[in-house]
């Protein structure tokens, strides 16, 4: 029950910290390049983390081995280089509120790939949020009208199921090392591969096949640029803060939880990011927005709340069990 408890207590923290996050990024837009933001905010991020994945593994009697490593490297591309990337060009074609609802739609995807990954169970509320889920992307997207840019929005879609796919099987690794050590390595290693990426951009090479792909954010993307007093508060928010905070504290949920029940951070984050972006950036929630946002808390509610009920209902089933014993 404690266990159970404590993991709820992540996932308020998460999603506080989650909830600003599209905000601080589109704040950052024209002090730092989209690319550059994202290798300096994992980079700093798993790095402050370091020292608390170190002392994890040890508690454990956990030694890492070169495939432990290579876990770390394909978790973090798939974290940094695939979602975060997708997450951050989302954001330069549309508004904060619109990616952060659209992202939000996760706890679909975590629901499905937890259960072919993790077996974890699926069952009919699931379909039903589905249908809601879908529901409230076209209902924001509008195609009909356009208001929207759907590349945006597609891209905003992506990264929540790439970011899905990397919460479930890093969460395979969490009981051996622990949630904090995933979420450390995991964005030290995909920070440091799309460093890697950005210094190949800069070369003629990687400028000529760049260009050739339609990709010119990978196109001499400045490291150091932008590092000013204006922008450092920013850059310490997402680097010391966020990640390792909220990417930390969503790994301690599922590691305490399930990856169903650490999801509800999706269930929350919905209706506090596009409140946080009318008031920072004064991005007008329209009516088509809030029936988007009424639709993906019924769907999220369909495919989390149950999970939750009944994970609590066990725990205390088991306390209770414990304490007879």
């Amino acid at each position: 029950m404690k266990k159970f408890n404590s993991g709820y207590i992540y996932i308020l923290l998460c999603t506080l910290i989650f909830s600003f996050v599209e905000v601080a990024l589109k704040r950052t837009t024209g002090m730092f390049h989209p690319m550059q933001i994202t290798v300096l905010r994992f980079l700093i991020g798993g790095a402050v983390l370091l020292p608390v994945a170190v002392r994890s593994i040890r508690r454990r009697g956990e030694r890492l081995s070169g495939r432990d490593y290579a876990f770390f490297a394909a978790v973090g591309f798939l974290l940094v280089c695939v979602a975060m990337m997708i997450y951050q060009i989302a954001l330069t074609y549309t508004q904060a509120s619109v990616v952060a609802v659209l992202f939000s739609s996760n706890p679909l995807f975590i629901t499905i790939l937890a259960h072919l990954i993790l077996r974890e169970d699926i069952h009919k509320n699931h379909i039903v949020a589905l249908v809601f889920e879908v529901i409230a992307i076209f209902v924001i997207v509008d195609p009909l009208h356009a208001a929207l840019s759907p590349v945006g929005c597609a891209f905003a879609v992506a990264s929540s199921i790439f970011f899905a796919l990397y919460s479930v099987i890093g969460k395979g690794m969490t009981p051996r090392v622990g949630g904090l050590a995933v979420t450390s390595f995991a964005a030290l290693f995909g920070g440091a591969e799309l460093l890697l990426v950005l210094l190949f951009g800069r070369t003629a090479a990687g400028e000529a096949l760049f260009t050739a792909a339609n990709l010119p954010l990978f196109v001499d993307a400045p490291l150091f640029r932008g590092l000013t007093a204006a922008s450092l508060p920013w850059l310490f928010y997402l680097g010391v803060i966020n990640t390792p905070g909220g990417f930390g504290f969503h790994m301690l949920a599922m590691e305490k939880t399930n990856a169903q029940t650490a999801s509800i951070v999706y269930f929350l984050k919905p209706m506090l990011s596009p409140v946080l972006a009318l008031i920072v950036l004064r991005e007008r929630i329209t009516p088509g927005m809030w029936l988007g946002i009424l639709c993906f808390l019924v769907g999220s509610g369909f495919a989390i709340l149950p999970g939750v009920i009944e994970g609590y209902k066990k725990s205390k089933e088991s306390e209770t069990k414990t304490a007879a014993d």
